[in-house]
C-alpha cells in the first residue's frame, strides 16, 4: 500500500511526534520540545472500504472511522519545505509491506519507519494515536514503511497509481485521497486463468463433436442415408483426429502451446459452421469437413498439455489436468442437452451454427490474455513466476525430437498400452451405453438419451475430487511415483469391479448405478496416466500425449468395431468381460513400469 500526506512543516518529526492530526484544510501549531511546525492536511485522510489484503499490502479505511498513523522516523533525514503561494507542497509517497515483528525504529535506520492503522468509532482530532488491542487492524506482525519526499506542482486533488516491476503497488495521495481497491479478477492467479480457458477450449471441442451424434438423425431422414453411410460420417472425424495426435504435439512443443490450441479451436469451428453446406454439397464434401474438424480438435489434447507442463507447478498438476479434463465431460453434456431443443425450433443446422460461432469468442479472450510460457508474460507478478517456475524446469523451445531416447523408455510404454487398455473400456461405454439401456435394461430411447447424460456427470465431478486428492497426497509428502500408481490403480480396478457387477443386478436402477460408479471411478485416471506425461518428460510434454492418445484412439476404434462382432455371436457379459481383462492387463503394467519422476531432459 502507498499512503501519501500533504505536510508543510519545518520539521516533519514534529509534526508526527505531537500526536495530532488537522481536518479539513486547518493548520495547527505543533510543539516538541524546543521544536515547531505548521502541519496541513488536505481533504479526507479516510477510505470508503476498510479492508487489508497481506498479498499486495494493501490497506484502507471508511469515513466515519478516524484512520490514524504512527511513524518513527530520524528526524535528520527529511529536509523542510513550505507552502508557496503556487500551491507546491510536500508530498510523501510511503511504499508498505508486511514484515516481522517490528515496534522500533532504531536511530542507524535512517528513512525506516513503522506504520501502524487504527480504528477508533468516533474521529477525535488532536487525540493521541496510541492504540489499544482491540482496534489493531490485521495481524500481530508489524507493518514496515520507506519515505520520500519530492516536491510536486499540485492543481488539483488525485490519485496517481503507480506499479513497480517487482510486484509492489504504490500510490500518491494528493489532497488526501486515497487509492481505490484493486478488483479481485485482477489478482486472480494468471496459470489459473490459462487452465480455465484451456477447460472452455476443451467444453467447445466436445460440444461441437457430439452435436453430429444428435444431428446425424434428421440428417439422414433427409438425405436419405441408410446406416453404412451413417457409420461412415461418423467415422470420418477420426480420419483426421488421427492424423494430428502427433503432429499436434511436436508443433507444440516446438512453437508453442498457445498458437497451436488457438489454430486448432478455429480450425474446428469454422468446421464445424461449415458442416451444413457440405452435407447440402454432397456427401464428399460432408466427409472431408469432418475429417477437417477431427484434424482441429486432434491437437488439442498434446497442446493443453504443453502449456500446462509449463504454466502448473507439480503441486497443482493433477486439478488443473482434472478442470480441463472435466470441460470434455461438461461439454458433451451440453451438446446432448441443447441440440435436441435447437433442432426442434431452428432446424439441424442451428447446431453447427451457434456451437461453432462460440469459437471465435474464445479466440478473443485467448489472443488477449494467454502467453506459451510464465516467460513470455509481461503482466505476471514476480511472486508468481517464482512459484511457477520454482515447480518446473526452464523452458526452452524444443528444436529436435529425441524419438529414439522417447521409444526407449520402459514408462513411456507404459503410458501408451495403458493409455489403450483405458480408452477401449471407456469409449465402449460411452459409444453402446445407449444401446444397453435400450435393449438390455428396455429403456426407451428418451429415458436411454437422458441416462446418458449421467456418466458424463458422474465423470466431470470425480475427475476434479481426484485431482485434489492426487495433489493433497504430493503436499503431505507422498513421492509422485506412489500418487499416479494409486490413482490410475483405481482408474483401472474401479470400473473392472463394477462392469462384473451388472450380471449380478436385478434392477435396471442398480445397472445404471453401476455404470455411473464404474465411470466415476475412470475419471481417477486424470490424476493417474494423463497427468503423467508432464512427470516424466515436461519438454516433451505434447509429443508424449500424441503418442499415447494416438493409442488410446486406436482403441477406441477398434474397440466399438470389436463390440459389434462380439454382441453378434455373445453377449454383453462377453463384451464386460474383455473391458475387464484390458483393465487388469493395464493395472499390471502400469504398477510395474510407470513412474513419476522425469525421465526425459
Amino acid at each position: 500500500m502507498a499512503i501519501g500526506g500533504l505536510v508543510s512543516n519545518r520539521n516533519f518529526g514534529s509534526f508526527i511526534g505531537s500526536g495530532k492530526v488537522c481536518r479539513g484544510e486547518q493548520s495547527v501549531l505543533l510543539h516538541r520540545g524546543d521544536r515547531s511546525g505548521i502541519a496541513f492536511v488536505h481533504g479526507n485522510m479516510f477510505y470508503r472500504k476498510l479492508w487489508i489484503q497481506k498479498a499486495n499490502g494493501f490497506l484502507s479505511g471508511t469515513y466515519g472511522q478516524f484512520l490514524q498513523s504512527t511513524v518513527h522516523l530520524d528526524e535528520n533525514t527529511l529536509k523542510p519545505l513550505s507552502i508557496s503561494p503556487n500551491g507546491r507542497r510536500l508530498i510523501s509517497s510511503i511504499s508498505l509491506y508486511h514484515c516481522e515483528k517490528s515496534h522500533k525504529v532504531y536511530p542507524q535506520q535512517r528513512r525506516r519507519g513503522r506504520f501502524g492503522c487504527y480504528s477508533r468509532p468516533s474521529p477525535l482530532p488532536g487525540s493521541g494515536l496510541k492504540p489499544n488491542g482491540k482496534e489493531r487492524i490485521g495481524k500481530k506482525s508489524g507493518t514496515c514503511t520507506y519515505y520520500k519526499s519530492e516536491e510536486f506542482d499540485i492543481t488539483e486533488a488525485k490519485v496517481d497509481s503507480l506499479s513497480s516491476p517487482d510486484g509492489t503497488n504504490e500510490a500518491v495521495l494528493v489532497g488526501g485521497d486515497m487509492l481505490e481497491a484493486v478488483p479481485f479478477w485482477q489478482n486472480f492467479p494468471k496459470r489459473w486463468v490459462i487452465v480455465l480457458l484451456c477447460f472452455a477450449s476443451f467444453l467447445l471441442c466436445n460440444m461441437d463433436r457430439v452435436n453430429m451424434s444428435i444431428a446425424i438423425l434428421p440428417m439422414s431422414k433427409e438425405f436419405n442415408w441408410n446406416s453404412a453411410t451413417v457409420g461412415l460420417i461418423q467415422s470420418s472425424f477420426f480420419w483426421g483426429y488421427l492424423l494430428t495426435q502427433i503432429l499436434g504435439g511436436i508443433w507444440a512443443d516446438k512453437i508453442g502451446g498457445k498458437l497451436v490450441l488457438g489454430f486448432g479451436v478455429i480450425w474446428w469451428s469454422i468446421a464445424t459452421v461449415l458442416t451444413p453446406i457440405a452435407a447440402r454439397v454432397g456427401l464428399p464434401f460432408l466427409l472431408i469437413m469432418r475429417a477437417f474438424m477431427g484434424i482441429g480438435e486432434g491437437v488439442a489434447m498434446p497442446a493443453m498439455n504443453n502449456l500446462l507442463s509449463k504454466w502448473i507447478p507439480v503441486s497443482e498438476r493433477s486439478r488443473s489436468l482434472a478442470l480441463v479434463y472435466s470441460g470434455m465431460y461438461l461439454g458433451s453434456v451440453i451438446g446432448l442437452a441443447f441440440s435436441p431443443i435447437l433442432i426442434n425450433k431452428f432446424g439441424w443446422p442451428s447446431v453447427f451454427y451457434s456451437f461453432g460461432s462460440l469459437g471465435s469468442i474464445w479466440y478473443a479472450l485467448w489472443l488477449r490474455k494467454a502467453y506459451s510460457s510464465p516467460k513470455e508474460d509481461p503482466e505476471l507478478s514476480k511472486e508468481e513466476k517464482q512459484l511457477i517456475m520454482g515447480g518446473s524446469i526452464s523452458k526452452e523451445p524444443v528444436k529436435v525430437i529425441p524419438w529414439r531416447l522417447i521409444l526407449s523408455k520402459a514408462p513411456v510404454w507404459a503410458l501408451i498400452i495403458s493409455h489403450f487398455c483405458h480408452n477401449w473400456g471407456t469409449f465402449i461405454l460411452l459409444t453402446w451405453m445407449p444401446t444397453y439401456y435400450n435393449q438390455v435394461l428396455k429403456f426407451n430411447l428418451t429415458e436411454s438419451g437422458l441416462l446418458c447424460v449421467l456418466p458424463w456427470l458422474t465423470m466431470a465431478a470425480f475427475a476434479n475430487i481426484g485431482g485434489w486428492i492426487a495433489d493433497t497426497l504430493v503436499s503431505k509428502g507422498l513421492s509422485v511415483t506412489s500418487v499416479r500408481k494409486i490413482m490410475q490403480s483405481i482408474g483401472f480396478l474401479g470400473p473392472a469391479f463394477f462392469l462384473t457387477q451388472l450380471s449380478h443386478v436385478k434392477t435396471p436402477a442398480m445397472a445404471v448405478l453401476c455404470m455411473a460408479c464404474s465411470q466415476g471411478s475412470d475419471a481417477f485416471s486424470q490424476s493417474g496416466l494423463y497427468s503423467n506425461h508432464q512427470d516424466i518428460g515436461p519438454r516433451y510434454a505434447g509429443v508424449l500425449l500424441g503418442l499415447s492418445n494416438t493409442a488410446g484412439v486406436l482403441a477406441g476404434v477398434f474397440g466399438t468395431a470389436a463390440t459389434g462382432y462380439i454382441l453378434q455371436r455373445g453377449s454383453w457379459d462377453d463384451v464386460f468381460k474383455v473391458s475387464v481383462a484390458l483393465y487388469i492387463i493395464g493395472t499390471l503394467v502400469w504398477n510395474l513400469f510407470s513412474t513419476g519422476e522425469k525421465i526425459l531432459d
